[in-house]
């Protein structure tokens, strides 16, 4: 085999791991966008802790292929990037739609994605989106459990100090 090829199956190989170790994948066109729009992009993906990439789509077709992902062809036309979230599914497509938002563009937009292992259209990933992460959903949980146990024990305080009052 070539240099070449062997460099595009090591390729596939390295996005057929991602997509299999992703809770969600999102599609991202970025036509228009400017390099230091697309570098702050790729920071709050970062500290969003997902993964940004800009790939080839007829390797991103092989490795959907291989991972017996179907349903995206029609995606993978044109500049894309792809965001691959690793720690719960709204992760990814919520760093991509607060950036949007925070920044007013309209050069880049969610086309779609992945989603439990089967394609997803652009309204399942805007969905996603603006649903709560995964951490938000532990801390409002956390609240709840936490807030009446605090109740209990302010009140216990009170009654406490009326009785040593007396």
């Amino acid at each position: 085999m070539s240099k070449n090829r062997d460099l595009k199956v090591e390729k596939v190989a390295e996005i057929v791991e991602k997509l299999r170790n992703a809770e969600s994948v999102t599609v991202v066109s970025y036509t228009g966008l400017t390099v230091e729009q697309d570098t702050n992009l790729r920071r709050q993906c970062r500290e969003n802790d997902v993964d940004y990439c800009v790939l080839k789509n007829r390797l991103v077709k092989l490795a959907l292929q291989q991972v017996g992902i179907e349903g995206l062809d029609d995606l993978l036309n044109g500049p894309n990037a792809f965001v691959f979230s690793k720690k719960d599914p709204v992760s990814g497509p919520k760093a991509v739609a607060q950036f949007i938002e925070k920044n007013k563009l309209e050069a880049l937009k969610i086309t779609g994605g992945i989603m439990d292992g089967k394609a997803a259209d652009t309204k399942t990933m805007e969905a996603l989106s603006k649903m709560p992460s995964r951490d938000e959903l532990l801390a409002t949980l956390v609240g709840c459990l936490v807030s009446p146990v605090s109740s209990l024990v302010a009140v216990l305080g009170e009654i406490a100090e009326k009785k040593e009052a007396a």
